[in-house]
């Protein structure tokens, strides 16, 4: 073999060797990072008796054994509607179908999944080589009217409870007013009083209160009156994407201020600037049901339904969101209020999913892009898992002081 051919040879196999190592660095610091991701669903109809098996969106445990995930804080949702009883009723049955999911998935799969009610709880499960299950609740003011309803859900095993989704509700402002039901910026100016109550009882039960998702004023609210560090499990910033479901730095440094943590987000349409020309296909939806400009009518139910159809077909056509993205975000975060206070969330089967993390048996991806941008092994455990575990035992050590 001819000397520069032979330098080739033994280049490429340096640098086919290289590679080999990098891969089995990453692989090795994302298995010691215990991954943890603050906030995922599960579909309408979600079987936990073939949780085990694909075909069920993008979590289950197959997908979750296969991306090195180790745990997840899997939210029991009802969607908000009307503040009736009858509405309220209907929530409720929904969110006990989504809870008998949950607790269904380690109840059908013992030695492959199982609820974590502590932080302890998630290492032992994790070191077992079992899966950590967290409950957590979102839009809580659908289903749950007051403290009592709290005590309900805690000794079903929630540790997570997020007050609002899209629209106000009993408890708290939402973010995103419901264009639907003629919504205007507020409701209650914040936490209701109803809310405030829950919010103390909250503490008072060392439940990690969630403000994703919150008005400005309900997220200044809740921030004031904890006596715990709190959590934002699932939002972006509105430094890099000027959305009112994002958190501006100032409220970034407000969550620090509290002890709390971030769980940047998998949503593509809050990581990435939206396109001018796919803006304008949203406005002009909007637009042809009247939802523009400041006298929004109330639809009536079948076409609310319609728009609602309409609108999630148009956005699953929207240019996603990238994994470099995901860790831009990360890296502004951690810039902003330290690497002690950022964490990592998909929200899976709600919307979430960007280009490289589709579904959890991706997971590894953020770990790979989390080093190309600089962070070391230390740094990930702390974005993975070990931040979220912190202010979770905060908020139980608080309760126990109290």
């Amino acid at each position: 073999m001819k000397p520069l051919a032979l330098g080739l040879c033994v280049g490429l196999m340096l640098a086919a060797t290289q590679s080999a190592h990098a891969a089995e660095d990453v692989a090795a610091i994302h298995a010691a990072a215990l991954p943890f991701d603050a906030h995922v669903d599960l579909k309408d109809g979600f079987d936990p008796a073939k949780a085990d098996a694909h075909g069920q969106g993008q979590f289950d445990l197959s997908l979750a054994y296969a991306g090195g995930l180790r745990g997840a804080a899997l939210a029991i949702f009802a969607p908000q509607d009307a503040d009736t009883a009858e509405a309220f009723a209907q929530a409720k049955q929904v969110a006990d179908r989504k809870y008998a999911a949950i607790a269904g998935i380690a109840k059908a799969f013992p030695a492959r999944a199982e609820i974590a009610l502590t932080p302890a709880d998630y290492r032992r499960i994790t070191a077992a080589g079992k899966f950590a299950i967290v409950e957590g609740i979102v839009n809580g003011g659908a289903f749950v009217a007051g403290p009592a309803d709290v005590d309900v859900w805690a000794a079903r095993g929630v540790r997570i409870f997020g007050f609002v989704h899209a629209g106000h509700n009993k408890l708290a402002d939402s973010s995103r007013p419901a264009l639907v039901r003629g919504e205007g910026p507020s409701r209650s100016g914040g936490l209701s009083d109803t809310g405030k109550t829950v919010l103390a009882r909250l503490n008072a039960t060392g439940i990690l209160v969630d403000v994703s998702q919150l008005s400005d004023a309900a997220f200044a609210d809740v921030l004031a009156l904890s006596t715990a560090p709190v959590i934002a499990s699932h939002s972006d910033l509105r430094a890099l994407v000027d959305n009112g479901r994002n958190l501006t730095d100032a409220q970034l440094d407000a969550l620090k201020a509290k002890g709390g943590v971030v769980a940047i987000n998998a949503f593509s349409a809050y990581l990435r600037p939206r396109d001018p020309a796919f803006a304008e296909k949203i406005v002009a939806l909007q637009r042809e049901y009247g939802l523009t400009g400041d006298a929004k009518p109330v639809l009536p139910a079948d076409k609310a339904k319609d728009y609602d159809r309409r609108y999630h077909e148009l956005r699953a056509t929207e240019p996603l969101a990238s994994v470099k993205d995901l860790v831009d975000a990360v890296d502004h975060a951690v810039r902003r209020i330290g690497i002690d206070h950022v964490a990592l969330s998909s929200d899976f089967n709600h919307g979430g999913g960007i280009d490289g993390w589709q579904d959890e048996g991706q997971a590894r991806a953020v770990t790979e892009e989390l080093v190309r941008h600089g962070y070391d092994a230390t740094a990930i455990a702390k974005l993975w898992s070990g931040n979220v575990l912190r202010v979770w035992g905060e908020a139980q050590a608080r309760a126990n002081r109290s």
